[in-house]
């Protein structure tokens, strides 16, 4: 079953949700409703501490087809601009937005989601 994660500019909330899931063994990609020019270095920074790394992500468009063929999706600030499909599950996770944070901030960020990203896997 695909994971979809959501957000804004897919350059950090949705890229690190993508990152742990990945490495939890779920088949999980990530997009976003404004993609980005990058990755947000201070999250590729803290994702970098845990041994994980973002190498290669490019901020991809949230699309229709991508939507359709998730299983799980879920949204983190991207709002009324996800579609909506019947007969999928859902979640909006309220995260702050590691943009523009200072390094600590971005930690805090990243473990909130990787707690939000183990509790989905387990109920999976």
């Amino acid at each position: 079953m695909i994971v979809l994660f959501a957000c804004i500019h897919n350059s950090g909330r949705s890229v690190a949700a993508q990152v742990i899931a990945r490495s939890l063994g779920l088949d999980a990609r990530s997009a976003g409703s404004e993609p980005g020019d990058g990755v947000n270095p201070v999250v590729a920074e803290v994702l970098a501490e845990r041994g994980l790394t973002v190498t290669g992500h490019v901020p991809t468009l949230l699309t229709y087809d991508g939507v359709q063929e998730a299983g799980v999706v879920v949204t983190m600030g991207c709002g009324e601009t996800c579609p909506v499909f019947p007969g999928k599950q859902y979640e909006d996770w309220a995260v702050d937005d590691p943009k523009g944070q200072p390094l600590e901030v971005v930690r805090a960020i990243v473990d909130d989601i990787d707690a939000r990203v183990r509790a989905l896997a387990a109920g999976l």
